[in-house]
């Protein structure tokens, strides 16, 4: 539930900033007309994530065992990839995240009536929430439960849309440089039990080998069935039974992934280049 909540948090929160940016530069030119362009952006951009969440969940029925097995493990990795490439954007982006908004704003606010205003908010929101649709499912897939993972995620959606409001009244100010920071670091560990997953999924659809060549079997320590074994598996993906692959994957992910992350996120802001002297200074 917690790992759920993370990621409906910062899912969550991206795409309320980018709606509050879209929103506040519309008041700003005088074109509070057009904001039920960014709205209608917006629920279009819902609809397509709670479509792809609903083919998700219902298309796998009817089919083999192993070829669930085999999608399921497929989608895993797809969703890691596109929450990873996500962690990497928006520490790259977020310092001219509002610049870029603000320049497709007055792109797109001429012609048309204003419906580029309502592409631009379905682009920039419809991708985090077709990532967020695709890693959720993995994720409650890999922990076997449905009311928890989907709870957590609605938590942090709605705790997202409130502090984007806070943001948006002036009310709240967010250090989203250590927001995204931390949250990002957080993912990168849940990324990495999802991708483990998957690789259990493809393992027992027989496309990988290895399911019966285990690291470690710590099931009597740590029963999947217990309070701490399940908050292990909704946290961190764990599986009280590892086989070599999953660790070597998981181990590799992280060995690779976080380093890379946090050298990219703590390197200094560049300093802004100091003007030229005019002319008669020494």
């Amino acid at each position: 539930m917690l790992a759920n909540y993370l990621i409906g948090l910062r899912e969550g929160l991206e795409a309320a900033l980018i709606v509050v940016i879209l929103i506040t530069c519309l008041v700003k030119a005088g074109r509070k007309d057009l904001l039920n362009r960014i709205w209608a952006g917006v629920g279009a951009a819902v609809l397509l994530s709670l479509g792809l969440g609903a083919v998700l969940t219902f298309g796998a029925y009817g089919l083999t065992f192993e070829a669930q097995e085999a999608i399921g493990g497929a989608l895993s990795i797809v969703a890691v990839s596109l929450v990873t490439w996500m962690v990497f954007w928006m520490a790259r982006a977020a310092r001219g995240l509002k610049a870029h908004l603000q320049n497709q704003v007055e792109v797109n606010i001429i012609g048309h009536r204003g419906w580029g205003v309502a592409v631009v908010a379905f682009l920039a929101t419809g991708r985090e929430g077709l990532e967020t649709a695709l890693f959720i499912w993995s994720a409650v897939r890999a922990t076997g439960q449905t009311t928890l993972p989907a709870l957590g995620a609605a938590l942090g959606l709605g705790t997202a849309v409130v502090l984007g409001w806070l943001i948006y009244r002036g009310l709240l100010r967010i250090n989203l440089h250590l927001f995204f920071t931390w949250t990002g670091a957080l993912l990168i560990i849940v990324a990495a039990g999802v991708l483990a997953y998957g690789v259990h999924d493809l393992q027992e659809a027989g496309i990988l080998p290895g399911l019966h060549n285990l690291l470690f079997d710590v099931s009597p320590l740590v029963p999947p069935d217990s309070w701490y074994g399940v908050l292990l598996k909704g946290i961190f993906n764990f599986s009280p039974a590892t086989t070599w692959l999953e660790a070597a994957v998981w181990f590799l992910y992280v060995a690779v992934t976080m380093p890379l992350f946090l050298r990219r996120t703590l390197r200094p802001a560049p300093r802004a280049a100091a003007p030229a002297p005019t002319q008669g200074q020494a």
